[in-house]
């Protein structure tokens, strides 16, 4: 898997930020109520925050460049399809077969 960069560094850097103040936070409220689960869920969140920032790459946002492509390449097919004509040649136009 090939795994580039999409994320700014300024970005990186405000993740991290971010993720160290909500690391921080956490800890601190987990030494005071260390029965607390959501603390610990929180506290991992900032720390996939401070490792996105890191490494620069985001998976959310590599999954909504790669939804919007995909998006992009069926606008073009369905526009390719508009200059089509129907079956019997009276400006009908064809219709996309889709089970679903």
């Amino acid at each position: 898997m090939n795994v580039k960069p999409n994320i700014s560094i300024l970005n990186a850097l405000i993740r991290i930020t971010i993720g160290l103040t909500i690391l921080s936070w956490t800890t601190s409220k987990l030494v005071k109520h260390p029965w607390r689960d959501s603390y610990l869920f929180v506290s991992l969140c900032g720390a996939m925050k401070v490792a996105e920032g890191i490494v620069r790459y985001c998976p959310l946002t590599a999954l909504f460049e790669k939804c919007q492509c995909m998006i992009e390449d069926h606008d073009r097919a369905m526009d390719s399809m508009d200059g089509m004509e129907g079956l019997n040649g009276d400006g009908d136009q064809l219709v996309p077969y889709n089970p679903t």
